[in-house]
């Protein structure tokens, strides 16, 4: 599996791209600013962009979106339900707003989506945002504003919950094996550190 990361955007959002090199296919996660900059992430890795990935829909995990669809005017965009801007939301400033029927599409707890000969797995972790969600592919966790590394997303925010983000935590922190855990914003890390040395994991572990 290739993997790459570039910080975009105002609030440099980790931008990810993820792809099998023997099939040539890769998807980006989360490409939420510096357009240029993605495109030229993608460029580099001589791979072909099958879809995009949001871990949420918040406007720093967003931005470049549009660019892209320029380039590839029918590729999907995958986001949760819950993320996507509902018909009469007055401020849609953290929603996604909805896009083509071409493009959007949704996933949730449970879906995979199969990229090349990886298989990315989904799962729904609502706290940071109602329908903020961890993908999975091998051993790396693409986790959006949901885990960092040593703390956590920010809750206070529309469609957040302090109680239901615990309850996230507890499921990543319970998951077998290791990962390399890759957030939002800021350092890498794994889920083991994590485990150990992040307090709202180990707070959210005693969490019933």
């Amino acid at each position: 599996m290739i993997f790459d990361t570039i910080p975009v955007g105002q609030i440099d959002t980790n931008c990810y791209l993820i792809g099998d090199e023997k099939e040539g296919v890769c998807a980006v996660a989360d490409p939420g600013g510096s357009p240029e900059r993605v495109l030229a992430m993608i460029e580099q890795s001589g791979l072909e962009l099958k879809m995009i990935l949001l871990t949420h829909g918040h406007w720093d995990h967003v931005g470049a979106i549009p660019a892209l669809l320029e380039k590839w005017p029918d590729l999907p965009v995958y986001a949760h339900e819950k993320e996507l801007c509902p018909s009469d939301e007055p401020n849609p400033h953290y929603f996604f707003p909805r896009l083509p029927e071409k493009n959007q599409r949704t996933y949730g707890e449970g879906d995979t989506l199969p990229l090349g000969g990886l298989t990315l797995k989904v799962l729904h972790t609502p706290g940071h945002s109602a329908g903020s969600v961890v993908i999975l592919a091998e051993d790396v966790m693409l986790c959006g504003d949901t885990l960092f590394a040593g703390t956590c997303g920010r809750c206070d925010l529309t469609g957040g919950d302090g109680e239901t983000m615990l309850r996230s935590l507890k499921r990543l922190a319970e998951l077998e094996g290791d990962y390399k855990v890759c957030p939002g914003h800021g350092a890498l890390s794994t889920l083991d550190q994590e485990r150990t040395g992040n307090s709202y994991m180990r707070m959210a572990v005693k969490w019933k």
